[in-house]
């Protein structure tokens, strides 16, 4: 049985913002509120917890999981970034963005895209988020909460609830954040690749190709 905490959304409770962060260092599995939609999240390290996630959306080893990082410094232990790209990253940040970069070693091989050995990087505006990751120390591995029988992440905690109280083991109710999920930017080409649209404005890109 999962825990539930309600958890206020532009000034989340430090003393809960604490148990979260013990429960992932734990081996926990979390749902959490982002700037774009409800997330499945646990530490970068935690295989199991990352096979949990994997069964609950019932996805393989091509799903392309995303890190939740503090500011781009954080982001670039774990992915490479040159200037062209930085740029790019600082004007949609913080964001509802997943930008797509090479990775490097830093990232354990399981995450990693098989073929292109890419990892999606965030750095997200929502406050919640930022506490918990400014508490953590370092990023957080997610996915959005997508379960196999919708084609939109849930949105209702109520519902999340009822849905997955089982199967997690914290659910942080920062009330209703959205259904749309993140833009995927893909920046390991010379032009910016927009590979899926969701919140965040493609505009910011200029010039960059759809999918």
């Amino acid at each position: 049985m999962s825990q539930f905490f309600s958890i206020h959304p532009d000034n989340p409770q430090l003393r809960l913002v604490h148990q979260a962060v013990q429960i992932i260092r734990d081996g926990g599995l979390l749902v959490i509120p982002t700037d774009s939609c409800y997330a499945l999240s646990c530490h970068v390290g935690d295989k199991a917890a990352m096979e949990r996630i994997r069964a609950i959306r019932e996805v393989d080893a091509r799903h392309h999981f995303g890190l939740l990082c503090r500011d781009i410094a954080e982001a670039a232990t774990y992915a490479r970034i040159d200037d062209r790209q930085f740029r790019l990253i600082k004007a949609a940040t913080p964001g509802s963005y997943t930008f797509i970069l090479r990775a490097t070693r830093e990232v354990p091989r399981r995450l990693l895209h098989p073929r292109r050995k890419t990892i999606g990087v965030r750095i997200p505006a929502h406050r919640i988020v930022q506490a918990l990751l400014a508490e953590l120390g370092e990023p957080l591995l997610s996915s959005t909460l997508i379960l196999p029988d919708s084609d939109e992440p849930l949105n209702d905690p109520a519902q999340i609830r009822d849905r997955l109280e089982k199967r997690v083991d914290l659910i942080l109710d920062g009330g209703h954040c959205g259904v749309k999920p993140t833009t995927v930017v893909d920046l390991t080409e010379a032009v910016p690749v927009i590979t899926r649209q969701g919140r965040g404005a493609a505009s910011v890109f200029g010039e960059a190709v759809g999918a």
